[in-house]
């Protein structure tokens, strides 16, 4: 009879145990120690912060390595490849002959940008840029005023308030060094007009 209860109370000990050891283990969750959570908020901000990076690195403009020339006097700037850096400007004057005289009665600044590696042993081609008053654009497209030799006129580049800016007609006549890479620069629409500086 004893040994018959210690029997049950054994087997009872032993099924209390074994309930109890289950029911711990399923309510048990597992822990994360504190560091590592400190250490995934780390790198959750460093990933957000690379994702800045790269998508500001990525928003940013195409054109960012170009180059510019800036003329606040006149008011333009003239966009150029990255090659360009160093370029050097030469300031002249276009002559603007009335048609029906044949005298000079205009006149205007010319600005050429010229490449970096320009030499006059090995001359590369120019960016000639005109400048006209709107007055003087008017009598070039009534053509009243001749600027050039050639029969057709200077082509627009772009414009402000004051003055308009001009490529002149057959600029590239004689196809020097770069007049290709010239041609494809233009092409881009490169001249950007904006207010100029007041007097």
């Amino acid at each position: 009879m004893i040994c018959l209860f210690k029997r049950t109370t054994i087997k009872c000990t032993v099924v209390a145990l074994v309930l109890t050891f289950m029911v711990g283990c399923s309510n048990t969750k597992p822990v994360t120690p504190a560091v590592n959570d400190k250490d995934q908020s780390k790198s959750t901000t460093a990933i957000n912060q690379n994702n800045k990076g790269a998508s500001s690195t990525s928003s940013s403009p195409v054109n960012s390595n170009l180059v510019e020339y800036k003329n606040s006097q006149y008011g333009f700037s003239f966009s150029l490849p990255a090659s360009w850096k160093g370029y050097s400007i030469v300031t002249d004057k276009w002559d603007g002959t009335d048609t029906k005289s044949g005298k000079v009665t205009q006149t205007g600044p010319l600005y050429s940008i010229r490449h970096p590696q320009w030499t006059s042993g090995k001359p590369r081609q120019d960016i000639p840029i005109m400048v006209f008053t709107i007055a003087q654009w008017k009598l070039v497209l009534q053509e009243t005023l001749a600027v050039s030799a050639a029969p057709i006129g200077p082509s627009e580049l772009g414009r402000n308030s004051n003055y308009v800016f001009a490529l002149p007609a057959r600029y590239n006549f004689a196809y020097p060094l770069g007049y290709k890479e010239v041609d494809q620069i233009l092409r881009g629409k490169p001249l950007h007009p904006m207010q100029p500086a007041s007097k």
